[in-house]
């Protein structure tokens, strides 16, 4: 099994470059089963989630092309020719739940695993469900699957989603396109991939209107067509590769950056006294030499601090001038990474949904294990910051969601290396 090896090398300095975000890839890949048309994503990130999907959409009978090294996924859904999507595929990933909306409303039938993913809370898929029964779908849970059929096609409805849920405000959405009349999403999420979503949607053919707001208004059409779509800049990945010259301290662009798909988390890297400057190539993150300043984050929704961002923000908080607290509202169960970087010299308390963090001078390196997605990527970013070596273990989290994170890191001046064996 893979490790990652870091060892605390100084500042970093030079540029990054940010891959199409991984998080709406996933959602705009099964919009190609909306349409007999081809869809073609540019700006598409190479990882194994990618991969995943591809592997899923090709069991239902799309086709699914990678070229160009990956960035350009051209897929093709004119012959759907399975409508169960199996366990062992679904199991690996929770976005493969996106496939039931866009098979229920091209094809009237579908059959799809309970998912699996991250075990970093419940993450029921109870309003995916809820919401397309709104649309007039008839559900049944049985044997761990979703029988889901719509006789007579989909309808517009109205759905108020008592929480706000991007997976199945995604979900709802597409389903929608090809519903008979107008359907209302409200409380609606609101993130930059919801938007993206819509977007190539509209250039399918759709009619949408809101997206970027709580109220989604959707007039369903006959039919979709065909499109080419760039994904959007992966804002959590910009978050991550932020934080390594703010932890490390150097000078880094970030190129491809967008300040407004990351607005509330650089205000946090600003007031703890990491400098953001905007260019025509992307961002610039400056730090110099002086310890970064105590700041409390509390994770939200969109436009808020997103939570896939807090653990990294808690690796750059461990070598903070003061008391930082972390208030994750998200996501339960997402503090563990907080005993891997206590193994590294850390002093962070956890209680239920709060992680008080009292800088310390410096990390040292140590062994750790990654237990997420994000967790795996806060323990490099806290290696890097580190004296001695930091060794990640259980890396094969961090495949799912970074784009050849060494090389980019290795690329600005940090001693980082993939270890197999």
């Amino acid at each position: 099994m893979d490790s990652i090896l870091v060892t605390g090398n100084g500042p970093l300095n030079g540029q990054i470059p940010i891959a199409g975000a991984k998080n709406a890839c996933l959602t705009l890949m099964p919009a190609t089963l909306l349409s007999e048309e081809p869809l073609t994503l540019t700006n598409a990130p190479r990882l194994s989630d990618i991969r995943t999907m591809t592997e899923l959409l090709q069991s239902l009978g799309a086709e699914v092309t990678s070229m160009q090294d990956g960035k350009v996924l051209a897929m093709s859904s004119h012959d759907i020719n399975n409508h169960r999507a199996d366990y062992d595929i679904v199991r690996k990933m929770r976005a493969s739940i996106l496939v039931l909306g866009p098979m229920l409303a091209r094809e009237g039938h579908a059959v799809v695993s309970l998912p699996g993913g991250c075990a970093i809370g419940a993450r029921p898929v109870d309003l995916h469900l809820k919401a397309l029964e709104a649309l007039g779908a008839e559900l049944e849970l049985k044997d761990g699957y979703v029988h889901a059929k719509a006789v007579g096609g989909l309808k517009g409805g109205t759905f108020e989603f008592p929480i706000v849920s991007v997976g199945a405000t995604e979900n709802a959405l597409m389903a929608a396109t090809l519903a008979k009349g107008t359907t209302v999403l409200k409380n609606a999420a609101r993130e930059p991939e919801i938007v993206d979503l819509a977007h190539c949607l509209r250039r399918m053919g759709a009619q949408i209107d809101g997206e970027g707001t709580s109220t989604i208004t959707i007039q369903g059409v006959d039919r979709l067509g065909g499109a080419t779509h760039p994904v959007v800049t992966d804002r959590i990945e910009l978050g991550t590769f932020m934080l390594a010259p703010a932890i490390c301290g150097g000078r880094v662009e970030l190129l491809g950056g967008r300040r407004d798909l990351v607005e509330a988390f650089c205000l946090k890297l600003e007031q703890a006294g990491v400098h953001i400057e905007e260019t025509e190539k992307g961002l610039i993150v400056d730090r110099n030499g002086s310890r970064v300043k105590a700041v409390d984050v509390t994770t939200e929704p969109f436009p808020g601090f997103p939570t896939d961002l807090q653990a990294q923000m808690m690796a750059l908080l461990c070598t903070a001038d003061g008391t930082s607290v972390l208030e994750e509202k998200i996501f339960e169960n997402r503090f563990m990474h907080a005993p891997e970087l206590i193994r590294m010299g850390a002093s962070i308390d956890v209680q239920g949904g709060h992680a008080t963090v009292h800088g310390v001078e410096k990390l040292k390196g140590a062994p750790v294990m990654a237990t997420d997605l994000r967790a795996s990527v806060s323990l490099i970013l806290a290696g890097l910051a580190a004296e001695g070596e930091t060794v990640v273990n259980r890396v094969y989290h961090l495949d799912r969601g970074y784009e050849r994170v060494e090389e980019k890191l290795e690329g600005v001046g940090a001693k980082i290396e993939r270890v197999t064996g």
